[in-house]
């Protein structure tokens, strides 16, 4: 299997955990307190994100990077990849009335694809 592909699966495995997190947040925040989509959505995406940056720093790419960099990184990147969640959220439910789910599902693999191309590349990158 190509490292790059091996390193996808292991990204995408380490993600659901931290999007089981924000779908668990989805849900409550929508579901029991009211709360607008985007938002509980948004708050999940921030708690979910913690776990995932240590369960990728080892596990996913074995990072030699310094923890310091790696984190302000990682989390810099994960701030756009909200903010694209948060857009597409606040444009398929309130703009195209699409239903909360199908609009976080899809928003999820948009961002899926950025976290993991930032991730590879720039955030855990040994030396750069």
């Amino acid at each position: 299997m190509p490292p790059a592909l091996a390193q996808f699966l292991r990204f995408t495995l380490v993600g659901a955990s931290g999007t089981a997190v924000q779908y668990l947040s989805l849900w409550i925040g929508v579901e029991r307190f009211g709360a607008d989509a985007a938002i509980a959505s948004g708050t999940g995406y921030v708690l979910g994100s913690v776990v995932n940056y240590v369960l990728n720093y080892f596990f996913t790419f074995a990072s030699r990077a310094p923890q310091w960099r790696a984190a302000s990184r990682y989390f810099a990147l994960l701030g756009v990849g909200w903010c694209w969640n948060a857009l597409l959220m606040l444009a398929l439910v309130h703009g195209a009335g699409w239903h909360y789910w199908p609009a976080q599902l899809l928003a999820s693999a948009v961002v899926l694809l950025w976290n993991f191309c930032g991730s590879r590349w720039w955030a855990f990158r040994a030396g750069t």
